[in-house]
């Protein structure tokens, strides 16, 4: 059970019942994790705003999920793991591709490379190698591409977090992360 209230999507007010209201149109559900995060308006504001803008970014839906994924599984987000598991499925990839992104692998040598450097990224805590951009880079992604990468690992990082240190429930499809959360 949730360790902070769930916000009822029928009396919210201001910012979290337009948030809750797009996504509903879009999603058909407003997502617990919208529901935490509405204990403060500023949160779920900064949180639509920078998933927002990131989705319309360079990088193919695809690929964002792939490293959500990737990024779950490290940090042991059962949340997101289950959340972009679906999201990953309705952004076509397959079975295999979902299974390979939890280990930061993909068929595709450049997403493999994106995945890499995420969980580079993330390991290092931002503290890559001048070989790992570049390493990156010729593997085909722009410079934009690059910097979103990084975004997309700031942005996942967050929600990890966020949902780990408030339990946030599950209302998704489970898939549980293969590894305990480190304490």
């Amino acid at each position: 059970m949730a360790r902070l209230p769930i916000q009822d999507t029928q009396t919210a007010t201001g910012s979290n019942k337009d948030i809750f209201a797009f996504a509903q149109k879009n999603l058909g559900t407003v997502p617990n994790l919208f529901k935490v995060l509405a204990n403060s308006p500023a949160a779920l504001q900064a949180y639509a705003q920078f998933n927002g803008a990131l989705a319309g970014g360079k990088l193919a839906a695809p690929i964002r999920e792939q490293i959500a994924i990737a990024v779950a599984e490290q940090n042991s987000c059962t949340y997101c793991l289950s959340a972009h598991t679906v999201l990953g499925k309705l952004a076509g990839l397959k079975p295999d591709q979902l299974a390979a992104a939890r280990d930061g692998e993909a068929s595709d040598p450049k997403a493999r490379a994106a995945l890499q450097f995420a969980r580079a990224v993330l390991a290092s805590r931002g503290g890559v190698s001048e070989r790992d951009v570049q390493t990156l880079l010729a593997a085909g992604f722009t410079s934009a591409e690059a910097a979103e990468i990084v975004a997309h690992v700031g942005l996942n990082v967050f929600t990890n977090y966020f949902n780990r240190a408030f339990d946030v429930d599950v209302d998704f499809p489970r898939v549980e992360a293969r590894k305990p959360a480190a304490v």
